[in-house]
Parts: structure tokens; sequence; C-alpha cells
């Protein structure tokens, strides 16, 4: 495909330049990404980068007052403070058919929790980003600034709205565990998480990343996401009514304060008086595969292992030693900056468990395989304690 042409496009630097306004803009160049922090500022600067050779764009969920003051290890207040706001990005991650009635029933929640002004793209690939602008968000949740409930605020809703749809995902795809097959992404969220730009081209798939009715999404064909089939007859992230989704979030984090997973429950009274470190030999042997790095999946296999080993009784210190070894051996190490985000993050949050060995998402669609052995004891966890207790008890 020739992108030159494609980026000259001038609807496609329109749009591109006006949903970059106080963002974090960075460019991919096939494999790897171009320099952060970045911004567009002129039109000309697109097509600029593409004779470089950049091949898709990708923007932060979070506005910021000026993008470029933005550098690695920043604290939550220097954060909080550059943070003037934040979208919410429904990320849906799955096969096609699967990742199209689930944005379809996230719709259907939406619409039921008084929110009309949402619009839907489709990623490029495989799964679609639904998006509602802050300004549909009340200014203060609990006393709290909105603004500053980043990445928190986000988890919550789609944490939220998953439970709305569970049951009806779960009948019409016929699986009582839906969310093992298609997902709506949390784990990737985090400060400075950027998603695909609309109208940006997919290096996998070598399609578009294409706005689309709600009416369209359950007949979507990827037909419509070639280059030479574009449009541009269908916002995203456009404006919206003030304040729309009050109701959205405030239900969310009502929900969020009287409800826990029963199985979670269950199993953090298990093991609570647990607090023995367990050595590595102890591990499943699909986490002992993970540590030995990973070609894709990288990032769930992150969130994977920091839950695990801070369950297991790791400190910090020897958990971020581990993981800067483990991405060392992965066949493009994980930014940096990235890695010591999420270990920041995690070490502020209570311990939960990593997701079960079912959660197809997290072990079998990254390559790792999961035995019949440990599928017996359903999680990582509880796997490692067993093992350890069988030896030493």
């Amino acid at each position: 495909m020739n992108l030159i042409a494609y980026y000259s496009n001038k609807e496609v630097q329109r749009i591109l330049l006006e949903k970059s306004k106080n963002r974090e803009i960075t460019a991919q160049f096939n494999e790897s990404f171009g320099k952060r922090p970045d911004m567009l500022q002129f039109e000309n600067d697109i097509s600029e980068m593409v004779k470089k050779g950049a091949t898709s764009f990708h923007m932060s969920e979070e506005h910021w007052s000026n993008p470029l003051l933005l550098k690695p290890g920043m604290s939550k207040r220097e954060l909080d403070e550059l943070r003037i706001g934040w979208d919410l990005i429904l990320d849906i991650d799955g096969p096609i058919e699967l990742s199209k009635i689930t944005a379809y029933l996230l719709l259907e929640a939406l619409e039921f929790n008084d929110v009309k002004s949402y619009t839907i793209k489709f990623s490029g690939n495989k799964g679609f980003h639904i998006a509602i602008p802050f300004k549909a968000f009340p200014k203060k949740i609990n006393n709290i600034k909105t603004k500053d409930l980043f990445p928190e605020g986000p988890r919550i809703i789609i944490a939220y709205l998953k439970e709305i749809i569970k049951k009806e995902l779960s009948e019409r795809i016929k699986n009582k565990e839906p969310f093992s097959l298609v997902d709506i992404d949390t784990i990737l969220i985090s400060n400075r998480h950027m998603f695909r730009a609309p109208y940006s081209y997919h290096e996998k798939s070598g399609l578009i990343s294409i706005p689309i009715k709600k009416e369209d999404i359950l007949n979507f064909n990827k037909e419509s996401a070639k280059p030479e089939n574009v449009k541009f007859n269908v916002p995203f992230l456009s404006d919206c009514k003030k304040e729309e989704a009050s109701s959205l979030i405030m239900q969310a984090f009502d929900w969020n304060q009287k409800n826990i997973k029963k199985e979670e429950k269950q199993e953090i009274r298990i093991h609570d008086d647990f607090s023995e470190k367990i050595s590595s030999e102890f591990f499943p042997d699909s986490i002992k595969k993970g540590l030995q790095g990973l070609k894709d999946g990288k990032k769930r296999f992150l969130f994977v292992l920091l839950n695990f080993l801070k369950y297991l009784n790791y400190d910090y210190d020897e958990i971020k030693k581990i993981v800067e070894e483990w991405n060392k051996k992965n066949d493009e190490p994980l930014k940096e900056g990235y890695v010591n985000s999420q270990l920041l993050w995690h070490k502020r949050q209570k311990r939960i468990l990593p997701p079960n060995f079912t959660n197809k998402l997290y072990y079998m669609d990254i390559g790792i395989n999961v035995s019949e052995r440990e599928m017996k004891f359903k999680n990582p966890v509880n796997f490692a304690i067993r093992m350890f207790k069988l030896k030493h008890h």
C-alpha cells in the first residue's frame, strides 16, 4: 500500500490533527514506536512523518495541558497536575465475530445508563474501540476531581459494564465464561496509555481503523476498512451533551464499592494467612515458560506476573528484578517507562489473583499452553501454594 498517498489525503490529515488536540501522539514505524512525548501541530507533520517511515498514529486517552512536558517516571501528583481530562475508551479484543456481539451489547448497556453520545470504530484488526468524551463526565466524583481518576475511573466503569452484559453475552456466544474468549481490556489502561487513532493504518491487517455506526456493527465487513474503500461520513469522539455520563460513572463507583467477585473473595480467604515466599521451583510450567520471554502478549503476561509474584509474597524490589530480567528475554522488550509505571501501579494496589488458567486471552492466545495438571488448580497461585505445601507439610 502507498501510505504516503493515503496519509496525504487532506481529510485524513484534518481528522488526525483535530482529534490529537491536547493529546500525546506517537507514530509507529512497523514494529517500533517513535519518540515520546510527541504531538501533532500541523497537518503537514503527518505526511512528513510518513515519509520518514511512520505507518500508523496512536493517541493518548488522557488530555494534557502540554503533552511535551511528559516524561518517564512522573509521580501521580505530577501527572494529575498536567492532566486536564481523559476519554473513556472501551477496547474490545477477541475474534471478530465475538467482538461484534460484545461491542453491540456494550452500546446497549451505555444507552441503558443514559449515555447516547458514544462513538465506535473498528480497531483495524479484530476488535473495536468505543469512545465517550471526557465532557460527558461530571467534574467531581466523591469530592475527587474526575480528571484525577485515571486509570482507576475507566477500569471501574469497564468492570461495571462487563458485569451488566456478562449474562446476555454468555447466552449469545454459548460460553459460561465469555470474557475468557473476548474481553474489554482494563489491564492495559495505565497512565499515558495509547490507542490507535481513527483512520490510522493497521500494520498486521493492512486495514484502516474506521469509525462505524451502531446499526452496522453486527454486519460489519472488513472490506469497508480497505484503504481504497474508506469513507469519512461517520464521526469518532465527537461532541456530546455535558455530563450525560454522570449516572454511568456514579453507578459504576457505587457498584465497585459493594461488589467483589465471589470467586476472588473465596480464593483470598483461602490464601490470606499464607505469608511465606514461594521459590520459582514451585511455579507452574506456564509461568516458567512465560518467564523465558515472549513474542506476543508481553503486556498481558506482565499483568499475570505482577499479580502472581505479589500474591506469593515477593517484595517490590524482588518483583522489579524478576520483571527486568524477564523483559530482557523478550523478542522486543517492553518500554522501560511502561514497565516502571506498571510496577508502581501494582505496588500501590491490594493484591489480587492473576487471571485463571481458563482465560485464554492471558495464556493460550499469547502462546502459553496450560497443561491438564495445571488446569486442576484453576489459578497459578493455587498451583504454587499447593506444590509448596505438599513438599513442606
